[in-house]
């Protein structure tokens, strides 16, 4: 994971110094660093001695391009968005900066384009409002497709009290105002700069670009009474602009509470708080990102390094802002108003989720791991040295039965090639079933043609149960109270000191002699883990991946794409996001000789949510939880459940995207753990024909701006749900039968789909209804009468869950598109109304003819994927049933 993403915002102020400072005419100026702490992090990064005139020695010996790539790759910047608005002597352009990050976009100031427009015009005298309209309104669209945002800093010259209503005639004597000032033009006539401000707000609007907005402190000639955010009530309460997205700049400080206040009341307000970290004390700087998230949401709050000129501040920017965004969150940990995986998600949140949906940054098939140019082998070895202890990386992808399946690289060849090309892959990888591994007969497929795997650099991360962690008891209780504050750590300030929130924990639980070691700092936090847990181990890496035909264009059966693009259609027709939150049941296994033949048998034989299940379990369990913490994955609950050594475990919703991998993720996890344990873990809907089957029970609800829209807003909804929740869900199941090809993909599946087995056997939803295969959910927290959610129960373990959240959404979208409404709900036992019921499919047989007979999903998931997934389920119907006993072997690769 490439954290954090750092947006460059060019502004005339220098980390290195108090003021403005003259802009460089040379890439190296002598400047002033009245920070001690600045300076001696720079002397460290260099590894210089501690002197200014040292570090400088070291930036000239370096060069200006190595010493930018050390500084980049130390800051793990992903991101850079560059303002080009400012005046500088001297200026690189966009594309050199793509030598250090994976992506580089530009921000329009819509006032430095005003300037350049007055000031390129030949006879100043003889512009008139709607001549300059003209031209400023064809630059603006002109360059809306090649932007990520506007920005305004009309805080610094006529404050935030913006006039939306600013009159024709009020603009056009503001525009002889400023063209009266002579050279430079500098638009500061507050009825002239809210009129294009207002014009620029609308033309950002239509091409769904955001706006970014300066608040707070800044530079000199600002007046700081002018730019409170609350004089920006009369543009965020102008209904014209009810859909745009703004973001406060700074932290809109000394202002934060009040930009915190307007973020929690306003949909379309986001805050950033860049140029507050490093600016401020650091004190200062938590106080201010304290007040932020006090009324703000954590979906609401982004970071900017606001680095300007020198690579350094970039450094500095990032490097200050895990600090502080640490300190923050574990005092939230320690307050108990946070948990350690929500300020992990928090953190993650941050630093990158909310900068990729506001600025909608595409950063997945980017590579994440730019080789940025470096004067010598020595800096190469050194910005790569964390890799030294990686062996290999496993390239994961899942096919249409639903396997997971992995081509594994050494690292070497994976950060030098792999991990920017891909690796060849047969074009028969979708053809596979359970039963062959070569293309099933009917899918179009051939071992004929390759494609290229290409990892989705965003979900790298390392294999936690290839850790070697666990020696004794005292060795576990390390790993599970240190290494997932470990996780939070690095993810949310790298280098540091433990937290005394971890101290405190870990002392709790370990023999005193632990107290003198985990207090100190990282390199004795590491010296500890390689000494008593044995942390000397080789490590290995996972990564998903994408499928293309040929780079950068994707290929039609990408399961991953196919989930983006039915999830790119509901946002663009109704401005709608899935989330998803799955349940992950599961057989754990062990091996018994019976006649001198190795035979697969339960772990225990207690019952539902037993406390004997989970004591015997709990070893496992506990580092199944850890592992899934450090992946960021929030595990919600788990227990016991009623099948013989049957357990489940509850995750977080999240958007479906990163559900979906996150299921992968967990799948793995358990599997691998259990196997440690001695165990196999099968998630098969029906290992024993005599017990209770397996499930991947999923619960759906929809966002809109990060707020659950599929719960009703008021009482007066028939079933507590809103119109377009009943409408989406009607979708689904006015299909589900053509669904379940997707969620249900093997003949054992339908053994699991049975009445008076909670599975839901027949075409109906209830409201808390068990027995029905949709259910309309409101747990604990939800107002009494009102739904947040509901769950599909015909979701196995088997199903590739790209492709089944994809078929839900198709679904789903088509009872939007027609304003489908659902039956009267089955408060009973389905089995005892069958009668008036329909019977969902009982075979994988029936539910693809139905799925034939729907023509739905052939344009939504796409033509040549369907017939692949056709051809493969008809692949599984006949081979079991001519090979009865066959679905005992699906417990070794599910």
């Amino acid at each position: 994971m490439r954290m954090p993403i750092t947006l460059w915002h060019l502004t005339p102020l220098s980390l290195f110094s108090t003021a403005s400072p003259k802009p460089p005419a040379t890439p190296y100026p002598t400047y002033p660093i009245p920070s001690t702490s600045s300076l001696k992090e720079i002397a460290q990064l260099y590894g210089s001695s501690l002197s200014l005139h040292a570090v400088q020695e070291s930036r000239q010996r370096f060069g200006l391009e190595s010493s930018s790539a050390i500084c980049f790759k130390a800051a793990k910047i992903s991101v850079l968005l560059i303002d080009d608005g400012i005046e500088l002597d001297k200026k690189l352009d966009i594309k050199w900066h793509e030598s250090f990050v994976p992506t580089v976009g530009r921000i329009l100031r819509v006032e430095h384009v005003a300037e350049k427009i007055l000031e390129k015009g030949s006879n100043r005298t003889t512009w008139t409002l709607g001549s300059f309209m003209e031209i400023f309104t064809e630059e603006l669209k002109s360059v809306a497709d090649k932007v990520l945002a506007f920005k305004s800093i009309v805080a610094y010259r006529s404050g935030l009290a913006i006039n939306t209503e600013v009159t024709e005639k009020e603009a056009e004597e503001g525009l002889s105002d400023v063209l009266s000032a002579g050279n430079p033009i500098r638009i500061s006539n507050k009825s002239f700069i809210d009129y294009i401000f207002v014009h620029a707000l609308k033309v950002a609007q239509s091409y769904d670009l955001p706006m970014q907005i300066h608040t707070g402190f800044g530079d000199k000639d600002l007046d700081l009474r002018l730019v409170n955010p609350l004089h920006l009530r009369n543009l965020l309460e102008d209904k014209r602009f009810l859909k745009s997205r703004l973001v406060l700049l700074h932290a809109s400080y000394p202002f934060s509470k009040e930009a915190s206040y307007l973020a929690s009341v306003y949909p379309q307000v986001y805050l950033d708080f860049g140029l507050a970290i490093p600016k401020l004390s650091f004190h200062g700087m938590i106080s201010s990102v304290k007040e932020l998230l006090e009324l703000a949401p954590m979906n609401k709050v982004m970071f900017s390094t606001d680095g300007i000129a020198f690579a350094e501040t970039f450094y500095l920017g990032a490097k200050k802002a895990r600090e502080v965004v640490f300190s923050v969150l574990r005092d939230a940990c320690v307050d108990g108003d946070l948990s350690i995986p929500e300020a992990i998600a928090t953190a993650k949140d941050i630093f990158a989720e909310n900068a990729k949906q506001f600025y909608k940054l595409d950063v997945s098939s980017k590579n994440s791991d730019v080789k940025p140019p470096l004067s010598s082998s020595f800096q190469e070895e050194e910005l790569n040295s964390s890799l030294k202890d990686v062996t290999f990386v496993r390239i994961i992808w899942i096919d249409a039965s639903g396997q997971h399946r992995c081509r594994v690289v050494p690292q070497q060849r994976f950060y030098s090639s792999v991990g920017k090309h891909g690796v060849g892959l047969t074009c028969a990888c979708m053809g596979m079933s359970s039963t062959s591994d070569g293309p099933a007969v009917d899918t179009n497929l051939t071992a004929s043609g390759e494609i290229r795997i290409v990892p989705d650099l965003s979900t790298k991360c390392r294999l936690p149960w290839l850790s070697s962690w666990i020696f004794s008891d005292m060795a576990y209780m390390i790993r599970s109270e240190m290494t997932l504050f470990h996780s939070f750590k690095c993810l949310a300030m790298g280098f540091c000191h433990l937290s005394s929130y971890c101290l405190l924990k870990t002392i709790l639980n370990l023999p005193i002699f632990i107290e003198c070691l985990v207090n100190r700092a990282e390199l004795q936090y590491l010296h500890l883990q390689i000494t008593i847990c044995g942390m000397g181990a080789k490590q290995q890496e996972m990564v998903l991946a994408d499928m293309f035909i040929e780079p950068g264009k994707i290929w039609e059966y990408c399961p991953r794409e196919a989930l983006r693009r039915v999830s790119k259609i509901l946002k663009d027709e109704f401005d709608l996001v899935v989330n998803a939150g799955f349940e992950n049941e599961f057989f754990l296994l062990k091996s018994v000789l019976r006649d001198g033949k190795e035979e697969r048998a339960p772990f225990d034989r207690t019952s539902y949510c037993s406390t004997a299940a989970f004591d015997a379990a709990s070893p496992i369990l506990e580092e199944v939880f850890a592992s899934l913490q450090s992946l960021n994955i929030i595990v919600e609950q788990l227990h016991a459940e009623a099948g013989k050594g049957q357990f489940e475990i509850a995750l977080k919703y999240t958007d479906c995207s990163r559900a979906a991998d996150g299921l992968i993720f967990t799948r793995e996890v358990i599997r691998a753990v259990a196997r440690k344990h001695g165990l196999l873990a099968t998630f098969v809907p029906k290992y024993a024909l005599d017990d209770i089957g397996s499930g991947s029970h999923v619960h759906i609800s929809l966002s809109r701006n990060g707020e659950n829209i599929f719960m009703a807003s008021d009482g007066s909804s028939r079933y507590g749900m809103s119109k377009i929740g009943e409408a989406f869900m009607a979708g689904v199941l006015n299909h589900l039968p053509s669904i379940l090809p997707f969620t249900a993909p093997l003949p054992n599946s339908y053994d699991r789909i049975q009445p008076n087995t909670w599975s839901g056997a027949y075409l109906c939803w209830g409201k808390e209804n068990k027995e029905a295969p949709l259910r309309a959910a409101s747990p604990p927290g939800v107002a009494h009468g009102f739904v947040s959610n509901f769950e599909i129960k015909t979701f196995d373990g088997c199903a590739n869950p790209y492709l089944g959240l994809a078929s839900i959404i198709t679904a789903g979208i088509d009872g939007l598109r027609r304003n489908l409404s659902l039956p009267e709900p089955v408060d009973g036992d389905p089995e005892i109304l069958k009668e008036n019921l329909q019977r969902l499919p009982v075979s994988l047989a029936e539910s693809v003819e139905a799925l034939e007979k729907d023509t739905l999903f052939r344009d939504m998931i796409g033509e040549k994927l369907l017939v692949a997934i056709k051809g493969v389920r008809k692949a599984e119907v006949k081979y079991y049933s001519e090979n009865k006993e066959a679905y005992k072997d699906l417990i070794y690769k599910y």
